[in-house]
């Protein structure tokens, strides 16, 4: 039996109910999850083991690696810009960015690219860690890919590369010309008290940080296909299609073994390798689904976050994930394959493995849930869907 610790308020005990669950039922090996409701605290769970080779227990200050559900933060971020008057979601990116005009991608929005609509999931020029230390270099990088589809036509997962415009947008908009890392660590975390960083400073011990439990993914991902849809397998296994071709350059970067290494988490990586404390993520969220006054956010920004996701001309077939989804501003919606939240304004980002973060502002409630042993599912995980279920329908009998 795992040591759950932490506090439930009155009506959430099911959330406390499911969390030990996961760990008698689901193989949970150590996770936290937290919940804010109308901007109070009413879940912060935590348990089990942050390194199970070293027995060392998940502890309340464990910091934790969220993979995808990084974007969200990040994004959060570009929001915080956009109240600010930084930018206009339907302006032209390259009219911020020049250099980005390049190889047809002259006309792509904002909201275009941050609805996965560009064409840019994958990156061709070859890309290293010593290279993604560089803003510059990367941005040099990125600018001249050429889109894999008509931009705006269709949309497809841009699994890594999101994170890196998201970051040179910012940088060209921003006054200051902050990556989103810093940014981010600036205009949200500090104001708000948050512990979550997009680029670990140097003086985090190790020792605080929960080891990622995720050898032999690939191999791995073989005996699990039943939860995967088959086309995404066989595509990923492809090194010619778009699927495999979104996931390989960096390599390293295909490989989440790897983020434990400190190399890998100093650097600023915007869509994959956030860490910090999950009751920081859900009050992030819950800030922003009681609209945000802590931050000065519009009204203009929050009517743009909580609008259902619009679908490309083509559907919303996803040509990177081969699933039905849905995107708007750097986040998920609520799609025929992945519901969460009580409506289609609820917004965020789940991440490999399991963990997931959103804001649902119709019932003013941020969720967070992360995780150290990685399973396979892509949106969806049940470890972390019976507790978001869990986490709105006791909101929902309070509201």
């Amino acid at each position: 039996m795992a040591d759950i610790q932490g506090t439930v308020a009155p009506g959430f005990e099911s959330v406390r109910e499911v969390f030990a669950e996961n760990f008698e039922k689901r193989d949970e090996v150590g996770a936290a999850c937290a919940v804010y409701h109308r901007g109070e605290k009413v879940v912060d769970l935590w348990g089990g083991l942050r390194d199970p080779k070293s027995n060392a227990p998940w502890e309340e200050d464990t910091l934790v690696l969220v993979f995808s559900t990084t974007k969200g933060l990040s994004s959060l971020a570009l929001a915080v810009a956009h109240s600010r008057g930084l930018f206009d979601y339907d302006e032209k990116v390259a009219t911020y960015w020049p250099e980005f005009g390049a190889a047809g991608k002259q006309d792509v929005t904002v909201r275009q690219l941050l609805a996965h609509q560009a064409g840019v999931c994958a990156i061709d020029e070859k890309m290293d860690l010593e290279l993604l230390g560089d803003p510059d270099q990367v941005a040099t990088a990125i600018a001249k890919q050429e889109p894999l589809w008509e931009p705006g036509a269709s949309h497809g997962y841009h699994t890594i590369s999101l994170g890196w415009y998201e970051s040179e947008l910012l940088r060209r908009v921003d006054p200051q010309h902050r990556t989103i890392g810093r940014y981010f660590a600036d205009e949200i975390a500090a104001p708000l008290g948050l512990e979550f960083y997009i680029g670990l400073p140097d003086d985090i011990p190790a020792s605080r940080i929960a080891k990622i439990q995720a050898e032999w993914f690939r191999v791995k991902m073989l005996f699990n296909l039943k939860k995967l849809p088959s086309k995404f397998v066989r595509d990923f296994l492809n090194p010619k299609t778009i699927t495999a071709r979104t996931f390989a350059n960096p390599k390293v970067l295909g490989k989440p073994i790897r983020y434990n290494d400190r190399e890998m988490q100093r650097i600023e990586l915007p869509a994959s390798n956030g860490i910090g404390q999950v009751r920081s993520i859900a009050k992030a969220y819950g800030v922003f689904a009681t609209g945000g006054a802590e931050l000065g956010i519009t009204s203009a920004t929050l009517e743009a976050l909580t609008a259902p996701a619009v679908a490309p001309p083509s559907g919303s077939m996803d040509l990177v994930l081969h699933m039905d989804t849905g995107y708007a501003l750097g986040f998920k919606k609520p799609s025929a394959s992945h519901r969460f939240g009580s409506s289609d304004a609820a917004y965020g980002t789940p991440g490999a493995g399991g963990s997931f973060g959103f804001a649902d502002p119709d019932l003013e409630l941020g969720f967070a849930y992360a995780m150290n042993r990685l399973d396979y599912y892509l949106p969806d995980d049940p470890r972390e869907r019976y507790l978001s279920e869990a986490a709105v329908a006791s909101a929902t009998v309070l509201s």
